[in-house]
């Protein structure tokens, strides 16, 4: 980095009081909303939290309300922004703080750590802004950010260069305003130092910047080669009786815990549609279908691997639907539909129905 610490701090921190989006989460030191926020930002942008985050404190506006909740509630104010081990682990942190500590939020990093997903990084978030200690912050923006201004000509996705990146935070941070300043770096990083094309003219912190002067701002920060993301093609049974629909529950623990879903399942090597119907149904309820007409064939892609949902409509010939996979089984019709946490993928062909 070019120039000294103080200066750079002092120019962020300039930039940030007279630039910084106003935006709810930071109308307040309450540590409840400031961890909401972050954790409903992670994997989300700002745009799109937003509205979530306001709709979500309407129904639990403090701690309490949010661990007094079941856990279903929870999942349906929370459809829609997927990952929903983020909203099991905010139910499971209110109810440890509820009954472990009373209420409060802990206010140093080292132990904030020790609650359902709080990392590192959201650890640092909320002690800085909530409680203004020390603790620096190292999500992407960051990242991107500290890889710039020191010009590093290395994969930021290495485990030895995170390790020297969050050094690096911590040797930045301001010790008299470690909130504003983590959140100056994290808006510097979002609208300013972006993945493409930085702004660059209109930078507070340009003149520190290595990568400027040297004119490698856009080839940085260097990351390792993706992985191909694995594709799976899936069938979807939408099994009627008189207005209702067979939608099972999830189990509350593992990918897309807690949620309600239709019937199906990936194809098994050699397959074709209605074999893996018939297959999945038998395995999942312990009954025979017969597959019907293609509803629709609907696309959704997750962070590790995209799938393609073939919908059809089956009936059922033989046996009565047990839950052998999900924890319920329940016949519900259109207008309930709203009433259930189901997966994004889903929602894509409800309405259809």
């Amino acid at each position: 980095m070019r120039g000294t610490i103080q200066n750079f701090q002092h120019d962020l921190l300039a930039w940030f009081e007279d630039e910084a989006r106003d935006l709810p989460w930071r109308r307040t030191k309450d540590p409840y909303r400031i961890y909401l926020s972050e954790i409903m930002l992670q994997q989300t942008r700002v745009d799109q939290g937003l509205p979530y985050y306001e709709r979500f404190l309407e129904r639990f506006p403090d701690l309490k309300s949010l661990a007094d909740a079941e856990e279903e509630e929870v999942l349906k104010q929370w459809e829609g922004l997927g990952y929903y081990t983020r909203a099991r682990n905010l139910h499971r942190t209110a109810r440890i703080l509820m009954e472990q500590y009373k209420g409060n939020f802990p206010d140093t990093p080292e132990v904030l750590q020790l609650l359902p997903g709080i990392g590192k990084y959201t650890a640092g978030a909320i002690a800085s802004i909530a409680f203004n200690k020390a603790a620096p912050v190292l999500d992407g923006n960051v990242k991107r950010v500290l890889a710039r201004i020191n010009a590093l000509k290395a994969s930021i996705d290495a485990s030895a260069v995170q390790q020297q990146l969050w050094a690096m935070a911590g040797s930045l941070l301001s010790q008299k305003e470690p909130g504003d300043f983590n959140q100056a770096m994290m808006e510097l990083g979002a609208r300013i130092c972006t993945p493409k094309t930085p702004d660059c003219h209109d930078c507070p912190v340009q003149v520190h910047c290595e990568a400027y002067k040297l004119g490698s701002q856009e080839e940085l920060p260097m990351r390792s080669v993706k992985k191909t993301v694995p594709h799976h093609e899936v069938v979807v049974a939408v099994l009627c009786k008189g207005e209702g629909y067979l939608i099972g529950k999830r189990p509350s623990t593992g990918f897309l815990g807690g949620l309600w879903e239709f019937p199906g399942g990936k194809l098994e090597a050699g397959e074709n549609h209605q074999q893996a119907l018939i297959r999945e149904c038998r395995e999942e309820l312990g009954i025979e279908i017969e597959p019907g007409g293609l509803i629709t064939v609907a696309k959704h892609a997750y962070t590790h691997f995209k799938v393609t949902l073939n919908v059809f409509r089956c009936r059922v010939v033989k046996g009565k639907p047990r839950p052998n996979f999900h924890t319920e089984l329940k016949w519900v019709t259109r207008d309930e539909f709203d009433d259930y946490p189901f997966p994004k993928g889903n929602h894509k062909f409800l309405k259809l129905l």
